[in-house]
Order: C-alpha cells, then sequence, then structure tokens
C-alpha cells in the first residue's frame, strides 16, 4: 500500500537527502545529489524499485515518531505487546561519502524486526551485483553506482533481495550504515555510528541557536529551517524546491513534476527568510549562488538551474516506473526551463537589492550584471511570457510579470540612489512609471474592481496577492482591497487559496490540483496589510495544522481528500511559512513590503 505524503519525514546532510516511512522503509533517496539517480524509488513505484525497511514483525504495533529537538534526527517508536523499541534514522552532514545511519534501541522487554534491502540504481530499473564484504559488509555495484552496507546482524539474498531478521530486547542496539561512493573507489572505511550520531546532534543544535525568532510560532519557524537547511546544496549554497520529483498535484492526475532544482522565483522570499532569523552565512550562500548562476548574457538567463547552476535540465520521462498512486507520466528534468517569464528579472534585483540592504557582499559587487541584465529587460518587458505558473500553452501578458518588471528597475534604482551606485536613473524612472501606468491601465479591471491575471482576461490568480509585497500600490489602495476580494471569491476552498483557476486556464494540462499551500501563506501576509489581523491569524494557524506530525509541509493540499499533494518537503511552502511567522510577529508592516519609501497618493513611488 502506498502511504500517504504526510507520512513520510525528511532525513539529510545538506547534499542529498532520503524520505523515511511511518512504517520504517526508506522509499526515496538520490546519491550523491539531490538531483541524482534514485537507488530507492518504492515512492513512485512498487518496493521492487527499490526500498530499505525496518519495522516490528507484529503488523499491529503502534508507530509514533519525533524529531530530536531542533535537529534532523528521526526517531520512531513502535511499541508492540512483547515491548517497545525505537529506530533512529540520521545522515551526517558529510563532506564526502553519504551515510544513512540506521539503530533499532531496545527500550523495553522485547521486539521482534524484520529488515528487507532493495537496491534499484537508475530510478529503481537496475539490479546491481550484490557481494558479502568481511565483518558482515555488503557491497551493490551497477555502472558508476556503489552502495556499501554494514550490519550488526547477518544478513542474507532472497530473490535479488537482502533480507533478516532480529530480535532487540532492553538496552541493547542493532546497527546499520548505509554508505555511497563509486563503484570504481576502493571501498569506504566502516562507519562509526556513536560518532556520527553525537556529532549531527550537535551540528543541528548549533546550527539552531542561530535562529533568533521568538513568541507562539518559533518552533514551527525552527522546523520549517531546519527543513530549508537540509534542502540546501552546502558546496554551492543552492537550495531546491523540493527533494522528490513527480509527486503528484492532483492523485492520479499528469501534473507531476522534477522539483530537484532551484528557482530564481524564490530568491527574493528565500533571502528574506534567512536574513529575518539570522542566518546571514546562508543567505549569503544563497546570494553567491544566485550571481553564479546567472553570470552571463542576460538574453541566456533561466527561472530555474541546477544546484550547481547547471542550465540543462532537459526532461524526460520514465515509463518503467507507475507513479505515485499511478499518478503519470513520472518524469525528471524540467522543461520548463528554458521558458521565459520576465517575472525572474524582477525577483533576482530584489533580492540583489536585500542582499545589499543587509550587508552580504560588497555595494558595487554584482552591479554590472544588474547593468546588463536591466538594458536586456529595456526591451523584453513589453512581451508575453509564460508566467510565474509555468504554463505550457502560449505566452501572455501576466499582470504579476509585469509588476515584476516594475519591481526590477524600482529595486536597481534604489540600489543606485541608496548606495551612489553608477546608473541612468532618470531613464530608468521614465520605464518605471511606464510600467506602472500600463500594468494600472490592462492589468485592472474596472468592472471586477481587481487586477487580473493577465491582459484582456476576467480572471485572477494568487499571485497578484503579491502586488502590495512588493511596493507596486499601497495595502490601502482600493485596487488591492478589490484584488483579495476577487481572488477570495474565486479562488478560495475550504479556506484555502489555488494559484489559479485550472478549469478556466489554456495552460495545456487536464485541470485540477491542489490548494497551493504558499498562495495561502501569501493571503496571510496580505490580510496583516489590510489590517485584518483576526483572519491572517486564522488563516495562518489553519495552515500550520495542515503540517504532518513532523512539521513538514508538501507544495499543495487536496481538500476533498485531506491530504498533502505535491513534491514534499516543499520549500516554497516552508519560506512562507516563516515569512508570514514574522509578519505576524510584528506591530508594523510585513517584512516582505520592500519599498524602502512611502508612496504617493497615486501609487507612484517616491524617487
Amino acid at each position: 500500500m502506498t502511504l500517504p505524503i504526510e507520512d513520510y519525514a525528511l532525513i539529510g546532510d545538506c547534499r542529498t537527502a532520503a524520505l523515511v516511512g511511518i512504517d520504517g522503509s526508506i522509499d526515496w533517496f538520490c546519491c550523491p545529489r539531490f538531483d541524482s539517480e534514485a537507488c530507492f524509488a518504492a515512492l513512485l513505484g512498487t518496493p521492487e524499485n527499490g526500498r530499505w525497511q525496518i519495522a516490528p514483525t507484529d503488523p499491529k504495533a503502534k508507530v509514533t515518531r519525533r524529531y530530536r529537538p531542533d535537529t534532523l534526527i528521526l526517531e520512531t517508536k513502535f511499541e508492540t505487546e512483547t515491548g517497545t523499541a525505537t529506530l533512529i534514522d540520521f545522515m551526517y552532514p558529510r563532506e564526502e561519502h553519504p551515510n544513512i545511519v540506521r539503530l533499532v534501541i531496545g527500550d523495553s522487554g522485547t521486539v521482534e524486526f524484520e529488515t528487507e534491502f532493495v537496491v534499484r540504481f537508475g530510478y529503481g530499473q537496475e539490479v546491481p551485483w550484490v557481494t558479502a564484504l568481511e565483518d558482515r559488509r555488503l557491497r551493490a555495484v551497477a555502472g558508476p553506482n556503489k552502495l556499501v552496507l554494514q550490519s550488526t546482524i547477518d544478513l542474507r539474498g532472497e530473490n535479488f533481495k537482502t533480507v533478516g531478521s532480529f530480535t532487540v530486547n532492553e538496552g541493547e542496539n542493532v546497527t546499520f550504515a548505509l554508505t555511497y561512493d563509486a563503484s570504481f573507489v576502493p571501498d569506504p572505511p566502516a562507519v562509526d555510528w556513536k560518532n556520527l550520531l553525537s556529532e549531527t546532534e550537535k551540528f543541528w543544535k548549533d546550527w539552531s541557536t542561530t535562529c533568533d525568532v521568538t513568541g507562539p510560532y518559533a518552533d514551527a519557524v525552527r522546523r520549517s529551517l531546519i527543513t530549508l537547511k537540509a534542502m540546501t546544496y552546502a558546496p554551492t549554497g543552492g537550495v531546491v524546491a523540493a527533494v522528490t520529483t513527480s509527486l503528484p498535484e492532483e492523485f492520479g492526475g499528469p501534473r507531476n513534476w522534477d522539483y530537484r532544482y532551484c528557482w530564481l522565483r524564490d530568491a527574493t522570499l528565500t533571502l528574506l527568510a534567512l536574513m529575518n532569523t539570522g542566518y546571514f552565512q546562508e543567505a549569503k550562500d544563497w546570494r553567491e549562488w544566485l550571481l553564479r548562476a546567472v553570470a552571463g548574457s542576460p538574453d541566456q538567463m533561466q527561472i530555474m538551474y541546477g544546484i550547481a547552476g547547471e542550465r540543462r535540465l532537459y526532461e524526460v520521462e520514465l515509463p518503467w516506473l507507475p507513479g505515485y498512486e499511478n499518478s503519470t507520466p513520472v518524469r525528471i528534468g524540467n522543461g520548463a526551463h528554458d521558458q521565459i517569464q520576465i517575472d525572474v528579472y524582477g525577483e533576482l534585483l530584489d533580492a540583489m537589492h536585500q542582499a545589499r540592504k543587509g550587508g552580504l557582499a560588497p555595494e558595487k559587487s554584482g552591479w554590472e550584471l544588474q547593468l546588463s541584465i536591466l538594458r536586456h529587460l529595456e526591451s523584453q518587458w513589453q512581451k508575453p511570457d509564460q508566467g510565474i505558473w509555468e504554463v505550457r500553452s502560449g505566452p501572455e501578458h501576466f499582470t504579476y510579470s509585469k509588476v515584476m518588471a516594475w519591481v526590477a528597475f524600482d529595486r536597481a534604482i534604489k540600489s543606485a540612489t541608496r548606495f551612489n551606485l553608477s546608473a541612468p536613473l532618470e531613464h530608468w524612472r521614465d520605464i518605471r512609471e511606464t510600467i506602472h501606468a500600463q500594468v494600472c491601465e490592462k492589468g485592472y479591471d474596472k468592472k471586477l474592481n481587481s487586477f487580473v491575471r493577465a491582459y484582456g482576461k476576467q480572471e485572477v490568480d494568487a499571485s497578484l496577492l503579491l502586488i502590495p509585497a512588493v511596493g507596486f500600490l499601497p495595502a490601502d489602495d482600493p485596487r488591492i482591497a478589490g484584488t483579495v476580494a476577487q481572488i477570495e471569491k474565486t479562488l478560495m476552498k475550504d479556506g484555502l487559496v489555488l494559484r489559479y483557476d485550472t478549469s478556466k486556464s489554456n495552460d495545456g494540462l487536464p485541470p485540477g490540483e491542489g490548494m497551493f499551500l504558499a498562495c495561502s501563506f501569501w493571503l496571510v501576509d496580505a490580510y496583516v496589510l489590510l489590517g485584518r489581523r483576526d483572519d491572517a491569524v486564522k488563516l495562518f494557524e489553519r495552515l500550520l495544522a495542515l503540517r504532518n506530525d513532523l512539521g513538514l509541509l508538501s507544495e499543495q493540499y487536496d481538500t476533498s481528500a485531506k491530504r498533502l499533494c505535491g513534491n514534499f518537503p516543499q520549500a516554497f511552502s516552508h519560506l512562507a511559512l516563516v515569512n508570514s511567522a514574522c509578519n505576524l510577529g510584528r506591530d508594523g508592516k510585513p517584512l516582505e513590503e520592500r519599498t524602502d519609501g512611502e508612496l504617493d497618493p497615486k501609487g507612484k513611488p517616491a524617487s
């Protein structure tokens, strides 16, 4: 039986990650990087596509679980009629070999366990050659990949699987460790699990002490930040959108995408979430990743990149995997990487401006690149694009894209004036005013009293909630209240927010998806800006209640099935949670309102 998405936990080493089910099965693991081929892919198929389960033989065992406080060390407790035992899973934040360590600790009485270890390299397709080594170690090899499993119990081969059974009594422990390496180098050394456990706990506790958030939502913020840290590729500072691919936005549907990459649309939210909670080094690392990724000709700038800045993210389908709950196709790579999305220019320049304000780098750092980007944007902003939601139909003049083009010039003007940087300020101000006037004319529908999703349309989308947050118009402008009201009327279901109405959109796919959680957090922020604090708190706490028992969120929520859906855990959701919590913790305006100054009564920015 397929586990619900919310029944999974995340463990990771800041280079890759694994998902551990509440049944003790690791059903997803890509190594050595987040975007590497999976060797456990049961999440998108069956146990035959690779998994590693350690579980009691008693099918009626009661299961509870938690993370050790302020860490990513998972503890799953199994209670049976004969005793209680705890399975501890973790990955050490390493510099060399990725390791998964699994410990079974006897708490009371006696508990019988079974383990099944099924390796299938190449996303669940390639059966490895398994050989026995000394000291109860096994080696699994296929092509360039190798996994070495060490254990304190005897294991045996059976039907292309490695299986074993054992009993753990009170005070006893059984240990396993799995290490990845290239197949053509000597086997990695044995794992000292006691040392790795203590070092892993120290790493996460030390990291967590940096968080300076207080108040009623501090625990939720800290857990989201730990999750985001685990989704950061340490060598480069890139933050993946999720650690999974092809978890469906609608169960049984085709909206299944690979999210193991880094999106520019997350740029400013990531910087704000990190800086607002005290994590300036991580914010600096993210800024440096951004600059390296987009370096080069501005007309070649992409909406997303690989975790080291790779550009070719070709999308292919894997027909041998039946998909999560038969949601096909299973995709790796992301074909949207070569789309044109005007909004990313605004995200990038906003992020660079926030980084300057936060003192993350010398004030002139990256300025020449930004000048070049703005010269390119000057000739591009009036063109249609695919928009923030990466529709796979034809391009349109999306309102939010134009707003973010305005943001690009606005932030460049603010950086130039605040930090005395050389720039054609009057020219930029003319362009900024032209964009603003066009959006207010063509992106606003007087009959609806609302901004609309795209010029000439009468539908809205949730990205319009960000118009006051980015400073395009003040929150007390009646057009903002009207837009929020229209979104409440047409995009809210069971108290949550859709990205857009897929039944009315020609996005190239059948209609249907869950409620997009980040968008619901954006509505929280809009409520704060509008002075509707009670509504903001009510919605925020409703969203907190949708997290799983470990505090994790996916991309979306299915209100009919009452289940998380989409890729998991989702950085966008956790970033939005952190920023909304910070907004609710302040008496003034949200931290996302980043205008650096007041707007005049006509909604034009003060220079």
